[in-house]
């Protein structure tokens, strides 16, 4: 698309500037060693920049890629001003009422922002949070990513490698990314990331409701969420698998837009609603492979702190059953059970659904816990959750690591309100059936017969006494408490490292702040 004629000024009083240019074209003999289609090709500024090549640019300053140079050196504490200004019109004076401009921009951002932060907030916390917010709207970026195009290749140019077909991202040709979207960090990590990414909408909902919203509806449009049911998490390996938190995000910026409105947008979350109950579904069908709701799902965020790999093979083969992945999904239950109490009111068969998930999350608890016919995921004696290896000959390996793996299960909590019961009789007389019905499975989790403050009930995958065997950890400067928060790994690995041995190979996770020493 053809954008017209721009111009661009630069003025720096204190410190000289100049405009490079090249072409942006491919450094064909960089890459193919084969001739350039113009001396000065799409890399030339960067040589000219950091290796002071100047033949890579062009002397004529005319190319169809530009940027402008301004040398100084600072000392410590010191600042320097530069002003630009791009705009669609030739100026004489670019730079008179540049002031007025950024006098009138601030103070329309200090006024925006009076708005949007609380009235007692204090001045180095509002400051501080500006900031968060300037680094969440800088990573805003264009992306277009066609995995179709990339795979065979644009028309007019060769081939790519035929291996490229059945390498990485080949099940996901009908992804067509071409949107403004936010990144994790538009500098060091071009490329979004989903789970990252829903977490981003909840600070985004305070400032830009609308585009939080577009943005979590985007990742389960067509032309991104696999017709699978899955949601594509970053273009390394779009088949990675990230924590399930797209419900929790989507209702989260549903409250704050409500509570910022005055409006219910009820409609964005049954379009959530409707995608992710394909998501969910993916979820059960392909990462729970005994169909006994004990879950895997490998990465998942925690790729700091496992024994090995967890997206690989394992070294004893079968599969490693999560207790991370298993925690995800109580609690994506639970987001879901939100979502449709929330729904249901106005649908009836909101109310339906309501009722799966419920049962669901009680399905999910038992087998956590472990009953008469499995073993779960809570250790008794020890009094914490820990991943189990499952061996082809149906044999468990407990993987006794104090990590972040084992608090998860605290995120799966939910409280339900005496008007929501009262507003919906089936949904209530299906949860006291299953309370009167089901004893084994609802004994699982915290008390559903011993009422909470204002008669609620709370839905939790862990009970009192597990709560505070959990918190005896967390909350213990010599396990899980540091002076900063909470840590991934537990201190006590620092002096007891965790290994587990198969086939005369050690597999070792020892307490290391700060750098790592090993590749995983």
């Amino acid at each position: 698309r053809h954008l017209g004629e721009r111009f661009c000024y630069i003025q720096s009083p204190d410190a000289p500037h100049r405009f490079l240019f090249c072409e942006n074209e491919t450094n064909y003999e960089r890459l193919f060693n084969v001739s350039n289609q113009t001396p000065f090709p799409k890399d030339g500024i960067n040589d000219c920049v950091t290796l002071g090549t100047e033949s890579r640019v062009a002397p004529h300053r005319r190319g169809t890629k530009a940027a402008a140079q301004v040398r100084a050196v600072l000392a410590p504490g010191a600042a320097l001003t530069v002003q630009l200004r791009f705009c669609p019109d030739p100026l004489p004076a670019p730079f008179a009422d540049f002031d007025a401009h950024f006098a009138q921009a601030i103070a329309e951002a200090d006024q925006f922002y009076e708005v949007v932060q609380p009235a007692g907030l204090a001045a180095d916390d509002r400051a501080i949070q500006r900031q968060a917010f300037a680094g969440l709207l800088w990573t805003k970026q264009y992306y277009h990513y066609g995995v179709e195009l990339w795979l065979h290749g644009d028309p007019i140019e060769p081939k790519p490698p035929a291996a490229r077909l059945n390498g990485r991202n080949s099940h996901w040709q009908h992804l067509d990314n071409n949107d403004v979207i936010s990144m994790p960090d538009s500098w060091e990590y071009p490329w979004y990331a989903v789970w990252d990414l829903a977490f981003h909408m909840i600070p985004f909902a305070l400032i830009d409701a609308e585009f939080a919203k577009s943005q979590l509806l985007l990742l389960l449009r067509e032309w991104y969420m696999h017709p699978n049911g899955q949601i594509p998490a970053y273009e390394w390996a779009l088949g990675d698998v990230n924590p399930p938190v797209h419900a929790w995000a989507a209702w989260r910026v549903y409250e704050i837009d409500a509570q910022q409105t005055g409006r219910s947008d009820k409609v964005f979350l049954e379009r959530v609603f409707q995608k992710l109950l394909l998501n969910f579904t993916w979820w059960v069908n392909r990462k729970d492979t005994e169909g006994n709701n004990i879950f895997e799902g490998g990465f998942l965020g925690l790729d700091n702190v496992g024994v090995f790999d967890r997206s690989a093979p394992l070294p004893t083969g079968g599969h490693l059953e999560q207790a991370d992945a298993t925690a995800w999904m109580g609690m994506y239950c639970l987001n879901m059970l939100r979502i449709a109490l929330e729904l249901a009111p106005e649908n009836l068969a909101y109310e339906d659904m309501a009722t799966k998930f419920f049962e669901h999350f009680i399905y999910i608890a038992n087998a956590m816990k472990g009953n008469e016919h499995q073993a779960g995921l809570w250790d008794a004696a020890d009094g914490f959750f820990y991943d189990k290896i499952h061996l082809p000959d149906g044999r468990d390996i407990p993987l006794k690591l104090h990590s972040l793996v084992g608090l998860i299960p605290l995120f799966a909590v939910e409280t339900l309100e005496p008007s929501q019961l009262a507003a919906l009789p089936r949904f209530r007389a299906r949860l006291d059936w299953f309370v009167q019905n089901r004893p084994n499975l609802t004994c699982q989790i915290a008390s559903l017969t011993e009422p909470g403050e204002g008669g609620r009930l709370l839905l939790s995958l862990v009970d009192r006494e597990q709560l505070a065997l959990i918190l005896s950890k967390t909350l213990d400067r010599d396990h899980f408490l540091s002076p900063y928060g909470v840590r991934s790994l537990s201190r006590i690995h620092l002096t007891q490292p965790y290994t587990f041995s198969h086939a005369g190979e050690n597999h070792t996770v020892g307490y290391e702040p700060a750098e790592s020493r090993t590749g995983l």
